[in-house]
């Protein structure tokens, strides 16, 4: 009987858990589409830098040396780079979704720095529409299961053998 209580807490904790995740993707995605803004701006500022001096942007980056700073800032940049392109990639894929769709592109919800500004805003909300509750019915279904095997592979070194007759 109490494994079961365990069991249905453990569902319980799931559903509260993936119930949060439509809102908290779609907060994610808005944060992203800011990021991605002000890198753009970024990026569009250096290409018009190279570009006045008759540049592309590798070649602008290659000329970034001869002292400390310059090699840190020529990194730094080539870094900004890579983090746009990757941004605007996710975003991509992201903008417009729902969250059933932005659950199959989980991956692209990767940015740390855009996660934990999105998690430090979020306010946990019970979601009351279609996404929020069908979240929380597969979270139900996986923390249930989840702990009712673990409670399995726990108990089953102690379990009853039946006498074969």
């Amino acid at each position: 009987m109490i494994l079961r209580g365990l069991t249905l807490a453990g569902g319980i904790a799931g559903a509260a858990a993936t119930s949060q995740f439509p809102e908290f993707s779609q907060q994610y995605a808005q944060r992203l589409g800011g990021a991605v803004d002000a890198l753009a701006e970024v990026v569009a500022d250096f290409d018009a830098s190279a570009a006045a001096v008759g540049l592309d942007r590798s070649e602008a980056l290659a000329q970034m040396q001869g002292s400390a700073f310059l090699q840190r800032r020529q990194a730094d940049m080539a870094q900004t780079f890579v983090r746009y392109d990757r941004l605007s990639a996710d975003l991509a894929a992201l903008e417009g979704q729902g969250p059933f769709m932005r659950a199959y592109n989980l991956p692209r919800l990767r940015d740390a720095q855009i996660a934990r500004a999105a998690w430090d805003a979020y306010q946990p909300a019970v979601p009351l529409n279609f996404a929020g509750i069908s979240f929380a019915v597969i979270g139900f279904i996986l923390g249930s299961a989840a702990l009712g095997l673990l409670f399995k592979l726990l108990f089953w070194p102690f379990r009853r053998r039946a006498n074969p007759a």
